[in-house]
């Protein structure tokens, strides 16, 4: 398996008007953790990605709203958000779950199988 981290640093921005836009990145640092992997090709567009995702799709994690949580009891139920994105919901790019994709499992688990595995 290779492995690598990316550290990327932003200049900083006045507080005021613009402060919800992005900062603008002066710096992208990738340092190889494990084995050894191509550090043209490491990125973090997957990882967002999925950060964006469950922040659509989970409330508790949509900023600026009264429903925001830091509290670790309110986001508990984000595992079976997880769970079923990854081993029940099929993805139309894959045409399979996330977890056929990588080979975890070989079928999709159903919402029935979720409930009874939550309960």
């Amino acid at each position: 398996m290779d492995y690598a981290t990316i550290v990327k640093s932003y200049e900083e921005t006045p507080a005021g008007r613009g402060r919800y836009s992005p900062r603008r990145i002066v710096a992208v640092d990738k340092e190889a953790v494990i084995g050894y992997p191509d550090a043209d090709a490491a990125g973090t567009s997957y990882v967002e990605r999925q950060n964006l995702t469950i922040r659509m799709q989970v409330r508790r994690l949509t900023r600026l709203t009264n429903a925001f949580s830091k509290k670790v009891e309110n986001l508990r139920p984000m595992d079976l958000h997880f769970t079923h994105y990854n081993f029940v919901r099929i993805h139309k790019t894959l045409r399979c779950t996330p977890a056929m994709e990588a080979g975890i499992v070989s079928s999709p688990m159903t919402v029935k199988e979720l409930v009874e595995m939550a309960a």
